[in-house]
């Protein structure tokens, strides 16, 4: 799909391998903020995992599996062997987007109380064959968001209090780039990178969360 990228979907976990770093921003457990990783890894843990010390159950993961570092590492509940892979080609940037749902605790931003954090999650990875400048970077995690949520009410998901959902309680996004071509400023929903992005990231929540409740209703 992208050059110099490779995608392993299993059961243990999600894997994007990159032949050299990319550029991320994301809200990762482990590698959060603005960085460059070889690696994201999406780990798999039980529902009742404690949470405590995600870098010390990502880096477990990865000496075991000889992942190259600097990662970026998230952690879902959700069947990883069953995250939806999207891409697409658009104006010349190419995006390719892998994304877990796990949807046992919905919630309303804003209106949901504080809770724990429990794993289930919507973790969205995004990587783009493209060079976006840093603010378009963080434009594309709320394009990225902005789908995420349509998704949701498209579907009729509801909080726990019953009204409709945003997100979970512990999402996670990724955006992460090549640097390869032309350098881009914007990432919004009607920008080169936001189209297509906004493309892969609606076409994967939508099967992942039709999935989700065809196993669970």
């Amino acid at each position: 799909m992208i050059e110099g990228i490779e995608v392993r979907v299993a059961r243990e976990a999600v894997v994007v391998l990159a032949a050299t770093p990319l550029q991320v921003v994301s809200s990762a457990a482990v590698g959060g903020g603005f960085g460059r990783a070889r690696a994201i890894v999406n780990l798999h843990v039980a529902k009742n995992h404690p949470c405590d010390d995600p870098a010390a159950d990502l880096a477990r993961f990865c000496r075991a599996r000889a992942i190259p570092e600097p990662y970026v590492g998230l952690l879902t509940s959700a069947w990883t062997e069953k995250a939806v892979t999207a891409a697409e080609t658009s104006n010349g940037v190419t995006a390719l987007t892998v994304a877990t749902v796990g949807l046992g605790n919905p919630v309303e931003a804003g209106r949901s109380p504080v809770a724990i954090c429990r794993p289930s999650t919507i973790n969205t990875i995004v990587v783009l064959d493209a060079n976006p400048e840093p603010g378009a970077s963080v434009n594309l995690v709320i394009t990225a968001t902005e789908c995420k949520t349509l998704a949701l009410i498209a579907a009729g998901v509801r909080s726990l209090e019953g009204a409709r959902a945003s997100g979970t309680s512990t999402d996670a996004v990724v955006v992460a780039a090549t640097g390869r071509g032309p350098r881009h400023r914007f990432g919004g929903p009607v920008s080169d990178l936001g189209w297509v992005v906004a493309r892969v990231v609606r076409s994967a929540l939508d099967e992942g969360i039709r999935r989700w409740k065809a196993d669970n209703t």
